[in-house]
Protein backbone atom coordinates (compact mmCIF):
# COMPACT_ATOMS: atom_id res chain seq x y z
CA UNK A 1 0.00 0.00 0.00
CA UNK A 2 1.45 3.42 -0.97
CA UNK A 3 1.97 6.45 1.27
CA UNK A 4 -1.27 8.42 -0.60
CA UNK A 5 -3.37 5.34 -0.33
CA UNK A 6 -2.35 4.99 3.49
CA UNK A 7 -3.21 8.94 4.62
CA UNK A 8 -6.59 8.82 2.49
CA UNK A 9 -7.18 5.62 4.80
CA UNK A 10 -6.17 7.30 8.22
CA UNK A 11 -8.06 10.39 7.04
CA UNK A 12 -11.22 8.45 6.31
CA UNK A 13 -10.97 6.47 9.21
CA UNK A 14 -10.29 9.83 11.32
CA UNK A 15 -13.60 11.03 9.39
CA UNK A 16 -15.76 8.46 10.35
CA UNK A 17 -14.75 8.49 14.29
CA UNK A 18 -14.71 11.96 14.70
CA UNK A 19 -18.18 11.55 13.06
CA UNK A 20 -19.43 8.67 15.35
CA UNK A 21 -18.03 10.74 18.93
CA UNK A 22 -19.72 14.16 17.66
CA UNK A 23 -22.71 12.26 16.52
CA UNK A 24 -24.72 12.11 20.08
CA UNK A 25 -24.16 16.26 20.18
CA UNK A 26 -25.46 16.75 17.51
CA UNK A 27 -28.59 14.57 16.67
CA UNK A 28 -29.72 13.14 20.37
CA UNK A 29 -28.72 15.32 23.21
CA UNK A 30 -30.31 18.51 22.48
CA UNK A 31 -33.68 16.71 20.94
CA UNK A 32 -33.70 14.99 24.55
CA UNK A 33 -33.38 17.93 27.11
CA UNK A 34 -34.74 21.14 25.20
CA UNK A 35 -38.41 21.77 24.91
CA UNK A 36 -38.60 24.58 22.59
CA UNK A 37 -39.82 27.66 23.89
CA UNK A 38 -40.67 26.07 27.98
CA UNK A 39 -38.07 27.20 29.89
CA UNK A 40 -38.72 25.38 33.18
CA UNK A 41 -39.49 22.13 31.23
CA UNK A 42 -36.28 22.31 29.89
CA UNK A 43 -34.84 22.91 33.01
CA UNK A 44 -36.57 20.36 35.08
CA UNK A 45 -34.91 17.70 32.09
CA UNK A 46 -31.48 19.18 33.02
CA UNK A 47 -31.66 18.87 36.62
CA UNK A 48 -33.80 14.82 35.85
CA UNK A 49 -30.90 14.30 33.20
CA UNK A 50 -27.67 16.23 33.95
CA UNK A 51 -25.63 13.33 33.00
CA UNK A 52 -26.71 13.48 29.14
CA UNK A 53 -26.03 16.79 28.95
CA UNK A 54 -22.61 15.92 30.72
CA UNK A 55 -22.63 13.54 27.82
CA UNK A 56 -23.25 15.97 24.97
CA UNK A 57 -20.34 17.87 26.46
CA UNK A 58 -18.09 15.06 26.21
CA UNK A 59 -19.13 14.01 22.34
CA UNK A 60 -18.86 17.75 21.19
CA UNK A 61 -15.49 17.46 22.61
CA UNK A 62 -14.07 14.56 21.84
CA UNK A 63 -15.89 14.66 18.16
CA UNK A 64 -14.12 18.21 17.38
CA UNK A 65 -10.73 17.13 19.02
CA UNK A 66 -10.66 14.39 16.29
CA UNK A 67 -11.59 16.85 13.90
CA UNK A 68 -8.34 18.90 13.59
CA UNK A 69 -6.76 15.81 13.02
CA UNK A 70 -8.79 14.94 10.05
CA UNK A 71 -8.13 18.66 8.74
CA UNK A 72 -4.34 17.87 9.54
CA UNK A 73 -4.01 14.55 7.82
CA UNK A 74 -6.45 15.84 4.70
CA UNK A 75 -4.33 18.66 4.07
CA UNK A 76 -1.29 16.31 4.48
CA UNK A 77 -3.29 14.27 1.62
CA UNK A 78 -4.30 17.18 -0.68
CA UNK A 79 -1.05 19.30 -0.54
CA UNK A 80 0.57 17.74 -3.34
CA UNK A 81 -2.37 17.89 -5.40
CA UNK A 82 -3.41 21.72 -4.71
CA UNK A 83 -1.42 23.94 -2.65
CA UNK A 84 -3.82 26.59 -2.22
CA UNK A 85 -7.25 24.74 -2.11
CA UNK A 86 -5.94 22.63 0.72
CA UNK A 87 -4.20 25.53 2.73
CA UNK A 88 -7.89 27.13 2.22
CA UNK A 89 -9.88 23.93 3.38
CA UNK A 90 -7.35 23.67 6.51
CA UNK A 91 -8.44 27.32 7.39
CA UNK A 92 -11.93 27.44 7.29
CA UNK A 93 -12.52 24.20 8.89
CA UNK A 94 -9.96 24.99 12.04
CA UNK A 95 -11.61 28.75 12.35
CA UNK A 96 -14.50 26.59 13.29
CA UNK A 97 -13.54 24.89 15.89
CA UNK A 98 -12.54 27.51 19.00
CA UNK A 99 -16.28 29.20 18.12
CA UNK A 100 -17.70 25.45 18.70
CA UNK A 101 -15.45 25.04 22.00
CA UNK A 102 -16.88 28.41 22.79
CA UNK A 103 -20.84 27.29 22.38
CA UNK A 104 -19.67 24.30 25.28
CA UNK A 105 -19.15 27.29 28.39
CA UNK A 106 -22.79 27.65 27.42
CA UNK A 107 -24.17 23.95 27.98
CA UNK A 108 -21.78 24.03 31.26
CA UNK A 109 -23.27 27.25 32.54
CA UNK A 110 -26.78 26.17 31.74
CA UNK A 111 -25.92 23.05 33.85
CA UNK A 112 -24.83 25.47 36.77
CA UNK A 113 -27.75 27.42 36.35
CA UNK A 114 -30.26 24.45 36.83
CA UNK A 115 -28.40 22.80 39.65
CA UNK A 116 -29.45 23.23 43.62
CA UNK A 117 -26.21 25.09 43.89
CA UNK A 118 -25.87 27.53 41.18
CA UNK A 119 -23.78 30.40 41.83
CA UNK A 120 -26.31 32.53 40.95
CA UNK A 121 -28.71 31.30 43.70
CA UNK A 122 -29.65 34.80 44.33
CA UNK A 123 -31.98 34.83 41.53
CA UNK A 124 -35.27 33.00 41.87
CA UNK A 125 -36.08 29.98 40.26
CA UNK A 126 -37.99 31.25 37.30
CA UNK A 127 -35.01 33.57 36.65
CA UNK A 128 -32.48 30.61 36.92
CA UNK A 129 -35.09 28.39 34.84
CA UNK A 130 -34.92 31.27 31.87
CA UNK A 131 -31.54 31.57 31.70
CA UNK A 132 -31.23 28.14 31.99
CA UNK A 133 -33.03 28.20 28.75
CA UNK A 134 -30.90 30.70 26.99
CA UNK A 135 -27.30 28.87 27.40
CA UNK A 136 -28.62 25.82 25.86
CA UNK A 137 -30.80 28.32 22.66
CA UNK A 138 -27.47 30.29 22.33
CA UNK A 139 -24.93 26.79 21.70
CA UNK A 140 -27.44 25.81 19.57
CA UNK A 141 -26.88 29.56 17.80
CA UNK A 142 -23.04 29.02 18.10
CA UNK A 143 -23.52 25.56 15.91
CA UNK A 144 -25.21 27.52 13.44
CA UNK A 145 -22.27 29.58 13.20
CA UNK A 146 -19.70 27.13 13.17
CA UNK A 147 -21.95 25.81 10.08
CA UNK A 148 -21.05 28.39 8.10
CA UNK A 149 -17.50 27.15 7.98
CA UNK A 150 -18.91 23.53 7.74
CA UNK A 151 -19.98 24.49 4.59
CA UNK A 152 -17.19 26.51 3.22
CA UNK A 153 -14.34 24.36 3.94
CA UNK A 154 -16.22 22.24 1.75
CA UNK A 155 -15.55 24.13 -1.30
CA UNK A 156 -11.48 24.02 -1.19
CA UNK A 157 -12.27 20.38 -0.06
CA UNK A 158 -14.16 19.23 -3.51
CA UNK A 159 -11.45 20.76 -5.32
CA UNK A 160 -9.28 19.02 -3.99
CA UNK A 161 -10.99 16.23 -4.84
CA UNK A 162 -11.46 16.91 -8.38
CA UNK A 163 -7.97 17.88 -9.24
CA UNK A 164 -6.18 14.99 -7.21
CA UNK A 165 -6.63 12.22 -9.75
CA UNK A 166 -6.82 9.54 -6.92
CA UNK A 167 -10.64 10.12 -5.48
CA UNK A 168 -13.93 10.37 -8.26
CA UNK A 169 -14.42 13.69 -8.80
CA UNK A 170 -18.06 13.39 -8.72
CA UNK A 171 -16.93 12.93 -4.79
CA UNK A 172 -16.02 16.60 -5.16
CA UNK A 173 -18.84 17.61 -6.79
CA UNK A 174 -21.14 15.96 -4.11
CA UNK A 175 -18.98 17.86 -1.31
CA UNK A 176 -19.87 21.61 -3.35
CA UNK A 177 -23.43 20.78 -2.80
CA UNK A 178 -23.38 19.28 0.51
CA UNK A 179 -21.66 22.73 1.36
CA UNK A 180 -25.06 24.30 0.29
CA UNK A 181 -26.90 22.71 2.45
CA UNK A 182 -24.46 23.88 5.71
CA UNK A 183 -24.61 27.47 4.17
CA UNK A 184 -28.62 27.27 3.76
CA UNK A 185 -29.08 25.99 7.56
CA UNK A 186 -26.85 28.57 8.65
CA UNK A 187 -29.01 31.42 6.77
CA UNK A 188 -32.09 30.27 7.74
CA UNK A 189 -31.06 29.85 11.78
CA UNK A 190 -29.57 33.01 11.88
CA UNK A 191 -30.63 35.73 9.16
CA UNK A 192 -34.63 34.19 8.24
CA UNK A 193 -36.01 32.20 11.12
CA UNK A 194 -39.57 32.71 10.11
CA UNK A 195 -38.33 30.74 6.64
CA UNK A 196 -36.69 28.13 8.57
CA UNK A 197 -39.21 25.44 8.47
CA UNK A 198 -39.59 26.26 4.61
CA UNK A 199 -35.54 25.69 3.75
CA UNK A 200 -35.18 22.88 6.08
CA UNK A 201 -35.67 20.53 3.35
CA UNK A 202 -33.02 21.35 0.96
CA UNK A 203 -30.27 21.30 4.32
CA UNK A 204 -29.98 17.32 3.56
CA UNK A 205 -28.09 17.53 1.05
CA UNK A 206 -25.47 17.82 3.68
CA UNK A 207 -25.56 14.17 3.75
CA UNK A 208 -23.62 14.04 0.28
CA UNK A 209 -20.56 14.75 2.54
CA UNK A 210 -20.98 10.81 3.43
CA UNK A 211 -19.72 9.22 0.59
CA UNK A 212 -16.22 10.73 0.80
CA UNK A 213 -15.47 9.62 4.23
CA UNK A 214 -16.48 5.72 3.14
CA UNK A 215 -14.64 6.04 0.01
CA UNK A 216 -11.09 7.32 2.11
CA UNK A 217 -11.90 4.65 4.68
CA UNK A 218 -12.52 1.84 1.78
CA UNK A 219 -10.65 2.64 -1.00
CA UNK A 220 -7.88 5.09 -0.04
CA UNK A 221 -6.44 6.33 -3.43
CA UNK A 222 -6.79 5.36 -6.91
CA UNK A 223 -3.23 4.72 -8.03
CA UNK A 224 -3.30 7.72 -10.16
CA UNK A 225 -2.26 8.33 -13.47
CA UNK A 226 1.42 10.53 -14.50
CA UNK A 227 0.17 13.98 -15.32
CA UNK A 228 -3.08 14.40 -13.45
CA UNK A 229 -1.34 16.19 -10.21
CA UNK A 230 -1.95 19.92 -10.49
CA UNK A 231 0.05 22.38 -8.31
CA UNK A 232 -1.89 25.42 -8.24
Amino acid sequence: MDATKKTARLAGLLYLLSSLAGAPALLYVPGKLIVEGDAAATADRLRASGGLLRLGIGSELAGFCLFVFVALVLYRLFRPVSEAPALAMLVLILLSIPITFFGVLFEVAALDLAGPTSALSALDAHQRDALAYECLRLHGQGFLVAQVFWGLWLFPFGTCVIRSGFIPRFLGVFLWIAAFGYLAASFAGLVVPQYREAIEPFTKITALELPIIFWLLIRGARTRKTGQIRLA
